[in-house]
């Protein structure tokens, strides 16, 4: 029992893992730190209900989570603490987030006709660049 809170402790080795951690070998963030960031901001939800990085995931749980652009809806079908080839992470989850509407379709190619680009043999972005485009992507 955790003394602290008065309910059972869980421990990731019973059948999950923390939701940030999850999210992070799922691939669904880049980065642990930005997985959790999400979870702090509010931008992820499990099963139903805003949650904390140091939640436990399970197979079976149903995820919500706001990535730059737009919301996914994922089931959990199996949990790895440790980093996997990136189609085998994808197999961790599937994704249960109903098609694009052909307006928003429209919407989107229109974004990206009209972002800003750099030319082909203009070199490699610099510090300040690549820091604006990570913005503009929502990280």
């Amino acid at each position: 029992m955790n003394r602290e809170k008065g309910r059972p402790e869980v421990e990731a080795g019973a059948g999950g893992v923390r939701l940030d951690v999850f999210l992070d070998v799922a691939c669904i963030y880049p980065t642990r730190s930005q997985a959790k960031e999400a979870c702090e901001g509010g931008k992820v939800d499990l099963n139903g209900a805003s949650a904390k990085p140091h939640r436990i995931v399970r197979p079976g749980d149903t995820l919500q989570v706001t990535v730059p652009g737009r919301r996914r809806t994922l089931v959990v079908k199996a949990v790895a603490e440790r980093h996997v080839p990136k189609s085998e992470a994808r197999t961790l989850y599937e994704e249960t987030t109903p098609e694009p509407t052909p307006e928003q379709r429209e919407a989107q190619r229109l974004e990206r006709l009209l972002a800003p680009r750099r030319d082909a043999g203009a070199g490699r972005l610099s510090r300040r660049e690549r820091e604006e485009r990570g913005r503009l992507r929502g990280y």
